[in-house]
């Protein structure tokens, strides 16, 4: 039986443009604060939608398998892991974005990443990348559900927003040409305000790539 879905998740209801972008009919979205006017963020969808490169493929030396991308979106993960050799699976909670994954033979599961999960307590590698951190609006409780998934001493490889000064949990709206989606409570966080929330983990290293900022952490 599939899991009930929560209306308020990332991009989901009115013009529902996140759908439209990943079924290729929309190629410019930007995420807008719901309670503030402020400057849109634009939203890589060209580059989420494409194969992994160089920087994202690098996340994965060193990594073991099994390994779960919390949110994967289009699959890009998912298909780069296969190809390192890694046993791999994504999760959305996006019907569009299973229904592209599935379309290219990637195992992937719709559900949210509250869900009860497969190999709950048994996955070596988790991904959180491309601002999935923000899953929910509450970082620490996003990283407190993914120790609970990790066995002991997994890792998990999160992005953290560029701006390091960055710590916003606020609802946001997905738009595009064609309208917005509903607000859906979404968080941004710099590195300092990620590892301030990571306290269920160790910091075995951070790095930035390509203008990216990562964090690979290991549960205790």
């Amino acid at each position: 039986m599939s899991a009930v879905l929560p209306a308020a998740r990332f991009g989901a209801g009115g013009a529902r443009p996140w759908a439209a972008a990943l079924r290729g009919a929309a190629a410019r979205l930007e995420l807008v604060r719901d309670d503030v006017q402020g400057l849109p963020e634009p939203l890589d969808v060209q580059r989420w939608r494409a194969e992994a490169d160089d920087v994202d493929r690098a996340l994965l030396d060193g990594l073991d398998g099994p390994l779960l991308d919390l949110g994967c979106g289009p699959g890009r993960m998912v298909r780069a892991a296969l190809d390192a050799g890694l046993p791999a699976w994504g999760v959305d909670a996006d019907a569009a974005a299973v229904a592209v994954c599935r379309a290219a033979g990637l195992p992937v599961l719709r559900r949210d990443v509250f869900d009860p999960l497969p190999l709950e307590g048994r996955w070596s590698t988790l991904l959180l990348l491309d601002g999935n951190v923000g899953i929910g609006g509450d970082v620490a409780a996003l990283l407190a559900r993914c120790a609970a998934l990790l066995q002991p001493g997994g890792r998990l490889v999160v992005e953290a927003h560029a701006d390091p000064t960055r710590d916003v949990a606020a609802l946001w709206r997905v738009r595009g040409a064609g309208g917005a989606s509903e607000p859906f409570p979404w968080s941004q966080v710099g590195l300092p305000a990620l590892l301030r929330a990571a306290g269920a983990f160790r910091v075995e290293a951070t790095e930035e790539r390509g203008g990216r900022t990562f964090a690979r952490l290991r549960s205790r």
